[in-house]
């Protein structure tokens, strides 16, 4: 009987090594040496060694590679991988001098989105990896020019679950300086917020990196807000930036009614939308009897 940590580890070899469903039926795997390989350009992804990487090593010495990558010729010759860089790495730290492959002549669109789709699955993918690969990806199916009856971004953000809205907003903040990105990355500012800063010039962003850094301030909505539209109007100053971001923020209250204790005021027919409505429209209306107060 086979051990639950020998099928864990089987398991986590199958998982870190499945590289993409792009692999088609007939084609050769090959071996080719570890050094003719080189990396994909632009490549957005990390690829760390980790505690997930020793895994993937202790399996790869335990198993090989069970799923091959994925490989063009590379112009100066050797071969540039296009799916594959965490099992190529696994290799190398493995000792091998190997690694099985399958070599496809491909343009570099469809390079493009074989990278990306091979990658974008992972649960630690960083919002600034997610960015570029959504951004690499759009421009590359854009390029193409290829119809499949959706709309780019949806058809982008399928894979994952994400709608068009949200792979939009990942590719506006795909023109953040790396510094901004790397802010998004650590949690140091959020991703709404660095959506609204994207919008600005390089010049600008570099006034809200700095204040931000120096200061080691926060970001609230309200504030990007203000920054974004100042900026649109071409008004925005270094000294503005820090007016915007020095500016109290107005502590927020959550309010919860409870559905049985307002039930019996609105008919069962009437959307929460309907009954959030009416219940602003009466406050406005107590307001004003208050005399604006």
């Amino acid at each position: 009987m086979k051990s639950k940590s020998a099928d864990k580890v089987k398991l986590k070899s199958f998982d870190d090594l499945f590289g993409t469903n792009e692999i088609l039926t007939g084609e050769t795997v090959t071996s080719v040496p570890i050094k003719q390989l080189r990396i994909f350009k632009g490549h957005p992804f990390r690829v760390l060694d980790d505690e997930k990487m020793q895994e993937t090593v202790d399996s790869v010495k335990k198993y090989g590679v069970l799923i091959p990558g994925i490989v063009r010729p590379y112009p100066e010759g050797g071969y540039e991988v296009v799916a594959g860089h965490r099992r190529w790495r696994a290799c190398e730290l493995a000792g091998l001098e190997e690694m099985p492959v399958i070599v496809r002549d491909m343009d570099d669109d469809t390079a493009v989105v074989i990278m990306v789709d091979s990658n974008i699955q992972w649960e630690d993918i960083l919002p600034s990896e997610k960015a570029k690969a959504y951004r690499m990806k759009y421009e590359a199916m854009r390029h193409q020019g290829k119809k499949s009856g959706k709309n780019t971004l949806d058809e982008i953000g399928g894979i994952v679950g994400e709608n068009a809205k949200k792979v939009q907003r990942y590719i506006w903040l795909s023109r953040f300086s790396k510094e901004l990105l790397d802010m998004v990355d650590h949690k140091k500012l959020g991703f709404s917020q660095g959506v609204e800063i994207s919008f600005l010039t390089e010049e600008a962003q570099r006034w809200v990196h700095a204040f931000v850094k120096e200061q080691g301030c926060t970001v609230s909505t309200v504030q990007s807000a203000k920054i974004k539209e100042y900026g649109k109007s071409g008004e925005l100053t270094s000294a503005m930036v820090e007016l915007i971001l020095t500016e109290k923020k107005p502590k927020e209250r959550k309010i919860l009614l409870k559905a049985d204790k307002i039930s019996r005021y609105f008919t069962e027919d009437c959307s929460s939308e309907e009954i959030e409505n009416i219940i602003l429209r009466l406050l406005d209306e107590w307001k004003e009897g208050q005399g604006g107060k």
